[in-house]
């Protein structure tokens, strides 16, 4: 057969082994496929690459358009020996560097999950989508962090269809990054920017972490979602979030911050500060009552009632006077005591016990104490 290049005006460039080029089915047999690719000549698919192609093969018919990737630009017989598999692929990844380019979303099926996240497939490409990319209506909170009820939570999506965008790719690799997060950014920002530092709104708490709160809220197609962290839960000291509030419950909150289409909340700023009426009422020095609330490593945390007319830490006078208590919480250092082991043998959680005012800081929101004696007040 004439060499095929010598038919070829000078204008145009010969295709190249990779490229991917479009043709027309012309014959079909049962080892070959011929496509004819115009003024680039024949094209043949035979061998392994026709049997990698059977499922593609078996669809076609004659005159079907048909894109194939040049695995050789011309072998013995004229013709121009072409991959549909190969082309399959590229024109895969061609989609997902277009996809990459122009930040445009793409709706992909869960096919499975595991501990780091969900696979995904887009145009036959298998790609990864991380637990951290989730949009926060997916983000699994679960307490502790517990790997396998994560897991759980996971699989709860599989053979559901997401929105995503292409994070990242390699096609040597053949990695595919995707983001469910970043999907819905676009809408999150116009969402935002009706909401500004300061606003108060009204939310259901979403979930629950070792740091903190989550609340949405909004209408159903502008929902939003911040993080009350748990330093923003409450003046006193919270340790397990948990123990103030429940999935489902609803919080008035303030919007204390928002970066990009991270919102901060805060709970405790809706509330009293109690250490401002104390700064009239404490001083270093005095002797004031206190109830142990917990131990940790270091030392005792004491609760304080600060009242005008009395310190104590008695439930029944509380729920008898009209007027607002406000509850301090010091910390009786472990060094007090010399030992966890001799500071549990002095105090008792439940107990109240007199006590000395070291340090008060209200600014800083601190108080240092000091055990005045050892002898229960109420045994």
């Amino acid at each position: 057969m004439q060499n095929l290049a010598s038919k070829m005006p000078k204008a145009f460039d010969m295709p190249k082994t990779g490229e991917v080029i479009e043709g027309r089915v012309m014959k079909k047999s049962t080892r070959n496929l011929y496509i004819d690719l115009g003024i680039w000549g024949i094209g043949i698919v035979y061998g392994i690459e026709f049997m990698n192609a059977q499922d593609i093969i078996k669809g076609l018919k004659i005159g079907d358009p048909v894109f194939a990737k040049i695995v050789e630009v011309q072998n013995d017989d004229g013709f121009r020996e072409l991959s549909l598999a190969e082309a399959g692929k590229q024109r895969s990844w061609d989609l997902i560097r277009e996809l990459k380019k122009t930040n445009h979303p793409i709706t992909t099926k869960i096919l499975s999950v595991n501990r780091g996240g969900l696979m995904v497939e887009i145009s036959g490409i298998a790609g990864f989508l991380p637990v951290s990319q989730l949009a926060s209506e997916h983000y699994p909170r679960v307490e502790g962090g517990d790997k396998n009820r994560i897991l759980e939570e996971l699989q709860k999506f599989i053979g559901a269809d997401f929105k995503v965008r292409v994070l990242d790719f390699d096609v040597k690799e053949s990695k595919l990054i995707v983001s469910e997060k970043a999907a819905e950014e676009e809408n999150l920002k116009k969402t935002i920017k009706h909401y500004k530092v300061g606003d108060i709104v009204t939310g259901s708490v979403s979930g629950i972490v070792d740091w903190g709160v989550f609340i949405k809220w909004g209408a159903e197609d502008e929902i939003l979602e911040g993080l009350i962290h748990i330093s923003e839960l409450d003046w006193q000291l919270v340790e397990n979030p948990a123990d103030l509030v429940k999935v489902g419950d609803e919080l008035l909150v303030q919007i204390i911050d928002i970066v990009g289409d991270r919102i901060s909340l805060s709970l405790k700023r809706l509330k009293t500060d109690p250490w401002k009426t104390a700064s009239s009422l404490l001083e270093k020095g005095m002797i004031i009552e206190g109830t142990v609330k917990k131990f940790n490593t270091f030392g005792a945390f004491i609760e304080i009632v600060c009242h005008p007319s009395r310190l104590v830490s008695d439930e029944s006078e509380r729920a008898g006077d009209e007027q607002r208590i406000d509850f301090l919480q010091g910390l009786c250092h472990i060094s007090e005591f010399g030992s966890e082991e001799k500071m549990k043998q002095i105090l008792e959680v439940g107990k109240k016990y007199q006590f000395k005012i070291l340090a008060f800081v209200p600014e800083e929101h601190r108080m240092s104490l000091g055990v005045l004696k050892e002898e229960k007040l109420n045994v």
